[in-house]
């Protein structure tokens, strides 16, 4: 089987810091692609002249301009510019070992049936840089519902996608401004099989510039979580759609989300994985606002500071 091309695609908005070492971490790869299609979607800052310095020396690095439409939005018109038969997903403060386009490709060449090809990755923060808590084995993934479960598997950055594979379940949801790489997983895998190599060939940064805006407003989108819920699938697979929209409740709540948060909670209090997320949505969403992201963030960096430490 041939190489496949790839088309690497960065949606970006405000990442002047970080999106020169993003795209050199693209140019370094051992196995090149065929094009980095970089769509910056509405920034305010220097990063577009960021990437235009960086093209003039680099032709595949090519810029789409498009106003300001979330991440989805970005990263469909990347998939629409893109010319490749594989897309690899980046974000714009995230960066590739120079392996990590050859694991991909051999990894294609091995399982090509799949619809998502995955490796692991190690989390930077401002702590020092430390392993995901990621499968150790590689190969196609016995049940990415169930092995998602307390592990990563598939993450943005570290993902790769055949086109034929958008062909069959469209893009990624626009208008979702949390949560649309989960959706799109979800589609994925209950078409495909996954495959994930464990060889920790990304970096996914904590501490880039730009996080998630703290000032809620609602999203305005016919996708949503709940749509994806079927009642007669596997329980794995409620059980993971549980864990993506309770994940995202507990963030709109600590924003100020509360009617949202609240639908989480009658939506998906059927999970019995996810019970302690399910219980910081409910304690979280009874507090007065301006209480919630100070309390969520303390949470947040207690939890770190003991995962890192194996505690």
């Amino acid at each position: 089987m041939n190489t496949p091309g790839f088309s690497v695609i960065i949606p970006l908005y405000n990442k002047e810091r970080e999106i020169g070492d993003t795209l050199r971490s693209v140019l370094a790869q051992t196995l090149q692609p065929t094009e980095i299609v970089v769509v910056n979607d509405g920034s305010t800052d220097g990063s577009a002249a960021v990437v235009r310095e960086i093209a003039a020396e680099a032709p595949l690095v090519r810029l789409v301009e498009q106003p300001n439409g979330g991440e989805c939005a970005a990263r469909n018109r990347a998939i629409a510019e893109a010319t490749g038969d594989c897309i690899a997903l980046l974000d714009a403060d995230d960066q590739w070992r120079p392996g990590f386009l050859q694991e991909i490709a051999a990894l294609i060449r091995e399982f090509p049936d799949c619809g998502l090809y995955c490796t692991a990755f190690d989390i930077v923060s401002r702590e020092g840089e430390f392993p995901a808590d990621c499968p150790a084995e590689r190969g196609v993934v016995a049940n990415f519902f169930r092995d998602s479960a307390h592990r990563y598997i598939a993450i943005p950055s570290a993902s790769c996608i055949p086109r034929r594979v958008f062909d069959d379940v469209g893009g990624f949801p626009e208008g979702m401004k949390m949560g649309g790489d989960l959706y799109m997983w979800i589609k994925i895998a209950r078409r495909y099989r996954v495959c994930f190599s464990h060889e920790r060939l990304c970096r996914y940064s904590r501490v880039a510039s730009n996080r998630s805006a703290a000032v809620y407003t609602p999203e305005r989108t016919p996708y949503s979580f709940e749509q994806l819920y079927d009642p007669a699938a596997p329980d794995e697979e409620r059980e993971f759609i549980a864990r993506a929209a309770l994940g995202k409740a507990l963030v709109l709540s600590a924003k100020g989300g509360t009617e949202e948060a609240a639908r989480a909670i009658r939506t998906f209090g059927y999970t019995k994985t996810y019970r302690r997320t399910l219980r910081k949505v409910q304690v979280l969403n009874r507090l007065p606002v301006g209480w919630r992201a100070p309390v969520l963030n303390l949470y947040n960096a207690i939890a770190w500071r003991l995962a890192k430490k194996g505690l």
